[in-house]
């Protein structure tokens, strides 16, 4: 099976990056346009259930991510490669760590999950879990985590790309998956070098909670808390974000 994907760039470092839960391969907003494409050659994945793959029939899960992923790469010819990975993104990302950790450079989580369970609990979990049949319960978590702060403008069209660039049962299905694996074991004490970068206005995935989890399962994770952004740098901040990652990357 061919794996559709989009890419940016020639360069010599290769890096996967895969989007978040609301998110497709197109959904990194003005980021894009700041990233070298002489240094690096990028490639975004669409999971199965989103963006160009929308109506790829699959089980929704980590495991099938990190398997797609590592297939792209393959496909690529990629024997080794960064990978990025944006919230849910950054919980798959360290799934393909955890499947192939000889082949990965380096690993960059963006306002990440960790690879713990992420436990939802009362309100919260009735929130999230009527997102995928309701887009009000999408804007609302939108509005949540990126601290209140965003206009009604922008939350609106990242409600309507969510709807539209995904199925109801593909949203459905990870947010089962990613909410209650727990393989932090599998990825414990990993000497990679690891960047973690969160907004320091995003109310869900705070740099208290990377402390607890990301820097406490990797030896050589350093943390930067992005100002004036939330849980979407990549919108809110994408010079800042795209200079911060890159610098890492070259590092």
């Amino acid at each position: 099976m061919t794996i559709s994907h989009r890419t940016i760039g020639t360069g010599e470092h290769k890096v996967l990056v895969l989007h978040d839960w609301f998110g497709t391969s197109a959904g990194w907003g003005a980021f894009l346009d700041h990233l070298d494409p002489d240094a690096f050659g990028y490639a975004f994945l669409d999971y199965r259930g989103y963006g160009e793959r929308r109506d790829v029939e699959g089980e929704f899960t980590l495991a099938e991510i990190a398997s797609d992923a590592l297939a792209l790469t393959d496909q690529l010819g990629w024997d080794t490669f960064s990978v990025v990975g944006h919230s849910m993104g950054g919980k798959a990302a360290q799934r393909v760590l955890a499947e192939a950790p000889d082949r990965v450079r380096k690993l960059v989580g963006l306002a990440p999950v960790p690879a713990s369970a992420y436990p939802l609990e009362g309100d919260a979990y009735d929130l999230f879990h009527h997102a995928p049949r309701q887009p009000a319960n999408r804007r609302a978590i939108l509005d949540l985590v990126t601290g209140h702060r965003a206009c009604g403008r922008w939350l609106d069209a990242m409600t309507a790309r969510s709807v539209a660039g995904s199925s109801p049962e593909a949203v459905a299905g990870y947010l089962d998956d990613w909410t209650t694996q727990d393989f932090a074991a599998r990825i414990a004490g990993s000497t990679l070098p690891v960047k973690v970068f969160v907004g320091e206005h995003d109310l869900a995935l705070s740099a208290e909670l990377m402390r607890g989890t990301w820097l406490a399962h990797y030896p050589n994770a350093d943390l930067e808390v992005l100002a004036n952004s939330g849980h979407y740098p990549m919108h809110e901040v994408p010079v800042a974000l795209a200079t911060a990652l890159e610098a890492f990357l070259r590092a």
